[in-house]
């Protein structure tokens, strides 16, 4: 869906066929949620849905999952997240890509935790789902990932580093890709410095409330704290 995604395994067997066969097995779930998901792609299920040649309810049963995830977003939120964003005319369409690549991601990261004695981080544009058994058969979790977090206002500094075993790191903001968050609120793109990084057990669930704690209301991050259990927001 127009962005990098990288795959990196840690291990003594990490350069073995075996491990090479599961990432390829983790890249193909992420090929086939481009397939269905992609905006690039004409011939996609959601582009078909956008175009209205598609009943969202015959879609795939993929497609159907995250429209249900999209809902529930929205609701737990308070309306910050949304899945009708405006195309390029302007007009309100069907988009459930923020938050189909932390679904994609973790998806694929599911795959990849069945890697014996491996440990793993998942890139997908910036946004990083790490994993693995790695240290565990010996009664230690093993080393932690490393996940930088960029200064928004100047992107040569690495402002925080979060270490962690198992989850997601998420980070909303205008540095890298200018004012493209929409606030469904205000029917307007949010144009103001700073970021949200969201930590957490989902990619998902953190992509998705970093986006919506970017461009909600000043009183979202208490929603957040009564209902995001098991997730932290640092905000930049």
């Amino acid at each position: 869906m127009g962005m990098p995604i990288s795959i990196h395994i840690r291990g003594e067997d990490a350069e073995s066929p075996a491990v090479a066969r599961v990432v390829e097995e983790a890249f193909d779930l992420l090929r086939e949620a481009d397939r269905l998901f992609s905006t690039y792609q004409q011939d996609s299920e959601v582009s078909r849905i956008r175009r209205g040649e598609l009943d969202p309810a015959q879609a795939d049963l993929l497609v159907q999952q995250v429209a249900v995830a999209c809902q529930r977003a929205g609701e737990l939120t308070q309306g910050a997240f949304t899945d009708v964003l405006p195309d390029d005319d302007g007009v309100l369409r069907f988009d459930p890509t923020g938050l189909v690549k932390g679904w994609a991601a973790d998806r694929a990261a599911g795959r990849l935790a069945d890697l014996p004695a491996a440990s793993f981080c998942l890139n997908a544009g910036g946004d990083v789902v790490v994993g693995g058994t790695i240290g565990e058969a010996n009664g230690g979790p093993g080393p932690p990932w490393r996940v930088g977090i960029e200064d928004p206002r100047d992107r040569s500094r690495i402002a925080e580093v979060v270490e962690l075993h198992h989850g997601g790191v998420a980070t909303s903001g205008t540095a890298a890709r200018g004012a493209h968050l929409y606030d469904p609120a205000t029917g307007t793109f949010v144009d103001r410095t700073g970021s949200v990084t969201v930590v957490g057990p989902s990619l998902m669930w953190a992509d998705v409330w970093a986006t919506a704690l970017f461009v909600g209301p000043p009183s979202l991050p208490r929603r957040f704290s009564e209902v995001a259990d098991g997730y932290r927001v640092i905000s930049l």
